[in-house]
């Protein structure tokens, strides 16, 4: 199983989160973006840079994933294809989506994008919040501890 990350819009917090767990679990992560990335020097953790176009970087990670695979973005048409391929879709902000919540979520980013290409300002996301990388790291706990008991239950 491996991590996912859709890394041009990640916060810089979230990745160090990832680089943690990745090098204290030994699960594969894989920042994807169409720019160079850093990423601390440890085998499980890794860059891959695409080139510039409008969701090549999704493309690409929908490519890659397999089933069980969790996908970090807050994208939610790409948290929508990682479900349907089997995956795990978590927000940076907590937010792990599910095949019953994801249609509700596609519906009302159709709405807002609506809104805005009607000259309605419907203002950005707010910071991430405290509370926001509290309910990630529990999330993402719950994801390894998961992974980790599938793992010894295969031994």
């Amino acid at each position: 199983m491996s991590i996912w990350v859709d890394a041009d819009a990640c916060p810089k917090v979230i990745k160090e989160m990832l680089f943690r767990a990745a090098k204290r679990t030994a699960v594969r992560v894989t920042l994807v973006a169409n720019r160079l990335l850093y990423v601390p020097s440890s085998e499980y953790i890794s860059a891959l840079q695409v080139p510039d176009g409008s969701d090549v970087a999704d493309a690409e990670i929908v490519k890659r994933l397999e089933p069980g695979d969790l996908v970090i973005t807050a994208d939610i048409p790409l948290a929508a294809e990682v479900i349907a391929k089997g995956g795990h879709a978590l927000d940076p902000r907590g937010e792990m989506h599910s095949a019953d919540t994801i249609e509700g979520r596609l519906t009302m980013r159709d709405f807002m994008d609506t809104l805005r290409g009607s000259g309605i300002e419907t203002g950005g996301p707010s910071a991430l919040s405290q509370r926001d990388r509290q309910l990630f790291a529990k999330h993402l706990d719950h994801y390894l501890t998961t992974l980790d008991k599938r793992k010894k239950s295969n031994e």
